[in-house]
């Protein structure tokens, strides 16, 4: 007898159906499993076997085959235990096999027949919600797979038993409620930083358009806690976005307790990070902190400290919005739509062009420090500015500067108003300016008369390759939109302009 149940394989955040075959026959004793596992499918026949038996059911004395279909694709994790265990019960007669056929099953099992939690519910539940099925996982990732949908019939039962209970009609297991994570109240505020009012302006038309930022300044000056109160002007992710964003979290397994929040993700990975652990890879091709981070902050401190390899890694990402992963035998794309915060001292000492100090090594020190980040990179960046040390008169002013409340109320207006241009134009699939196809965005950018010829001025004079003359363009209907303003005006572009010059510069040390 042959009894079957459906599961899945994850190849990025898509579940690719995969079915589980169990025959029971006669045969030397044992249990093999075939389908291309890897190691921790083929040790689940340890763990399914313990599993039964704790359960009160014994292995047959017979041969057991389990066959992983399609045969041809790679089978890896351990949620393949409780499908293989539920299959085996079918076919030992312990569970009615043809109420299995409407479900998705996955989940680990404990040698004591408990279920324990897997990466990928998410994904696992929004597959099976598109395939008219229901989904069985295990209970504390229940509240994950909830929000795939309210009409999809979800089981997560603590054990073995107790879905076996469920079945024979002696128990009955309640639907789980999707969960939802708080939003921290306790977010460090603008208000805490003292002076720096031109780098505070710089981080809201960032964080208005989801423009790429690069913060230059000696120790101390407060880049670092710049880049952290960004979150706290950011508005809360759409309910698509905060899918989008869980599925991620959700195969790498970075949901906690299987709820849902949404803040947007702010990764910090330090520079010692790997090329595989920024942009995804390794044996299973797991997403990276670019992945992580979309619809997010990916915030790189001490920038040129990065390997020059991992850094020209995230051009493509930055680009296209996506990391795709590429194998010998198979291919693997995650969505990595971020936006970048970066900071760095001026030179290796770290205060070149500050009053009154001089550096040993001369112009050299700041120019061979500078050029470990590569001009296409730089190219990315729309947005680059310094920022000074700190005076005493500021740290020393009585009051408090302008909130994050405050100026995320700017950042939400400016973001509504582009969310809205979009969908009228039929762009729906963009939500900020920094994300806007170069042909609309001369579009919707284009500027008055003056303001047409100051860029041009500020094209030929600074050599503004074609992205940095779009992205001057971008800035610029960010700040417009900021202003409240229908068109882009010579100020706007100025000011859009200036955040680009330094770029050029360092663009010409790299």
């Amino acid at each position: 007898m042959v009894s079957r149940v459906r599961t899945v394989a994850f190849q990025g955040i898509e579940a690719v159906p995969v079915d589980v075959q169990v025959m029971v026959a006669p045969g030397k004793v044992g249990m093999s499993i075939v389908g291309l596992p890897d190691k921790a499918v083929a040790e689940s026949r340890e763990r399914v076997q313990a599993a039964l038996h704790a359960s009160g059911l014994s292995m047959p004395a017979k041969k057991v085959t389990v066959n992983l279909a399609p045969a041809d694709l790679p089978k890896e994790g351990s949620h393949y235990d409780l499908p293989i265990a539920l299959g085996l019960m079918a076919a030992l007669g312990a569970i009615p096999g043809d109420m299995l056929a409407a479900y998705v099953v996955l989940g680990e099992l404990s040698l004591d027949g408990t279920i324990a939690a897997v990466a990928g519910a998410l994904p696992a539940a929004i597959g099976a919600n598109a395939d008219g099925k229901g989904l069985i996982c295990p209970h504390a990732c229940g509240p994950e797979a909830a929000w795939a949908g309210s009409e999809i019939d979800i089981l997560a039962p603590r054990s073995l038993i107790a879905i076996a209970n469920h079945f024979r009609g002696t128990q009955v297991l309640s639907r789980p409620e999707a969960g939802v994570r708080a939003a921290p109240n306790d977010l460090p505020d603008l208000a805490d930083i003292k002076g720096q009012e031109s780098a505070k302006r710089a981080l809201e038309v960032a964080a208005a358009g989801g423009h790429n930022l690069l913060m230059v300044g000696p120790p101390g000056s407060g880049k670092s806690m710049l880049a952290q109160r960004l979150p706290s002007i950011l508005p809360p992710l759409a309910p698509k976005e905060l899918l989008e964003v869980s599925m991620i979290a959700s195969v790498a397994g970075e949901l906690a307790e299987g709820r849902l929040t949404d803040r947007r993700p702010f990764r910090s990975p330090h520079h010692s990070a790997s090329m595989a652990a920024m942009v995804g890879g390794g044996l299973r091709a797991r997403p990276g902190e670019v992945s992580l981070a979309h619809h997010g902050v990916l915030f790189l401190d001490e920038f040129p400290e990065f390997s020059p390899q991992t850094l020209d890694a995230l051009r493509q990402p930055l680009e296209t919005g996506e990391c795709m992963i590429a194998r010998a035998n198979h291919r693997v794309t995650y969505p990595a739509r971020i936006q970048l915060v970066a900071a760095m001292n001026p030179c290796r000492c770290g205060m070149a062009g500050e009053p009154g100090y001089r550096c040993a090594r001369g112009e050299r020190c700041r120019t061979d420090y500078q050029a470990r980040i590569s001009g296409p990179l730089l190219d990315r960046i729309d947005l680059r500015i310094e920022v000074p040390a700190v005076s005493a008169a500021d740290l020393i002013r009585p009051g408090k500067a302008e909130t994050s409340t405050a100026v995320g109320e700017r950042v939400a207006m400016a973001r509504t108003l582009q969310r809205e241009r979009f969908e009228r134009l039929g762009a729906g699939g963009t939500s900020t300016n920094a994300h806007c196809p170069q042909a609309l965005i001369e579009e919707i950018a284009m500027p008055d008369k003056a303001g047409l010829a100051l860029l041009h001025d500020a094209s030929e004079r600074l050599g503004f390759s074609a992205r940095a003359y779009h992205r001057v363009l971008k800035v610029a209907r960010t700040l417009a939109d900021l202003d409240g303003s229908e068109t882009v005006g010579r100020i706007h572009l100025a000011e859009a302009i200036s955040y680009r010059m330094t770029n050029e510069r360092m663009a010409q040390a790299a």
